[in-house]
């Protein structure tokens, strides 16, 4: 079960014996809402859903735009450092080109994470 607690902002994943009962004593202190039940007819896992063979097809990819906008740069301020063009950053984020070590290790550098999340 997949609930949210609206203030404080919480996010639960709950499985187990004695789920619902764990729910209701939450519901006695906090607005609860429950976002998915894994009885739910019809569900699946979200690894199985189109969105998230997507997302994993271009990982490092994604990883790169969102450590890129989590640094607060853009494509341009982010391939001024690296010493490359920008349209060549977009290729790297939309995994149209694949990273080399090298270059990872530059990325890595510039955007302060670990060379190994880009392998």
């Amino acid at each position: 079960m997949l609930a949210l607690v609206k203030k404080p902002h919480i996010e639960l994943s709950i499985q187990g014996d004695r789920v619902e009962e764990l729910v209701a004593w939450i519901r006695k202190k906090y607005e609860l809402s429950v976002l998915s039940r894994e009885d739910v007819e019809g569900s699946i896992p979200v690894e199985k859903t189109e969105f998230w063979k997507q997302m994993d097809r271009n990982r490092v990819g994604n990883l790169l735009a969102a450590a890129r906008l989590k640094a607060g740069l853009t494509q341009g301020q982010l391939a001024k450092k690296l010493g490359i063009r920008q349209n060549m950053v977009s290729d790297y984020e939309r995994g149209r080109r694949i990273l080399s070590p090298g270059m990872a290790a530059r990325f890595s550098d510039v955007l302060h994470i670990k060379k190994s999340h880009l392998q």
